[in-house]
C-alpha cells in the first residue's frame, strides 16, 4: 500500500522487505515467553521455542500479526501450537497464563506491564526471531506531509519517554 502511495506511512516489526521505501528505526522491542509463577516454571530464565511447542497455549486473536508469525515458526518446526484460547489483549493473555490456563507469547513490555500486577515468570526465548526491531516506513523520495511528520515525532518521542 505504501509503495502504491495508498498509504503514507506504515510501521512493521521484525525483518521484512522494505525495497523501495525508507525505514526509521523507532524501537526494538522482545518477545518473551510468560508462563504462570509456579514451582514447574521456577529456575527457568531462558528457552527455545521448540522445547515449549508440546504445552498448551494461550494465543492472541487468529486474524493477529503475531499468532500467524508464531504459527508458521511452528510449523516450520513440524508442530500445530496448541491454542487452548485465543484472546483480543496482551493483558487478557497474561491473566489467563496467571490463572494456569497455559504459557504465551507476548512483547516483553507487554509482560512487564503484567507482572507489576499479576504471578506470571517472564522467561527470555533464545530465538533470533524474538528480537523485533520496529521501523516505520515511507515511500523513497516522496515528501513527508506536515501529520506524517508529526505522527512520526510523536512515536519516536513516545519510545524515547522513560517507561
Amino acid at each position: 500500500d505504501i509503495r502504491e502511495g495508498r498509504a503514507d506511512l506504515g510501521i512493521i516489526a521484525g525483518e521484512v522487505d522494505t525495497h523501495g521505501l525508507t525505514s526509521v528505526h523507532f524501537s526494538t522491542d522482545r518477545l518473551v515467553l510468560v508462563a504462570p509463577d509456579t514451582a514447574r516454571w521456577q529456575g527457568i530464565q531462558t528457552l527455545g521455542f521448540a522445547e515449549v511447542l508440546h504445552e498448551h497455549f494461550v494465543g492472541m486473536h487468529r486474524s493477529s500479526t503475531l499468532q500467524t508469525f508464531l504459527g508458521n515458526i511452528g510449523q516450520q518446526l513440524g508442530h500445530t501450537l496448541k491454542l487452548r484460547i485465543q484472546l483480543a489483549s496482551f493483558e487478557a493473555m497474561c491473566s489467563m497464563v496467571a490463572a494456569g490456563v497455559g504459557i504465551a507469547v507476548v512483547p516483553e513490555s507487554a509482560a512487564q506491564r503484567s507482572r507489576t500486577h499479576q504471578q506470571l515468570r517472564q522467561i527470555t526465548l533464545t530465538d533470533s526471531w524474538a528480537v523485533r526491531p520496529r521501523y516505520m516506513l515511507l515511500r523513497e523520495g516522496s515528501n513527508v506531509a506536515s501529520h506524517v511528520h508529526a505522527l512520526m515525532q510523536a512515536v519516536q518521542h513516545y519510545h524515547q519517554a522513560p517507561a
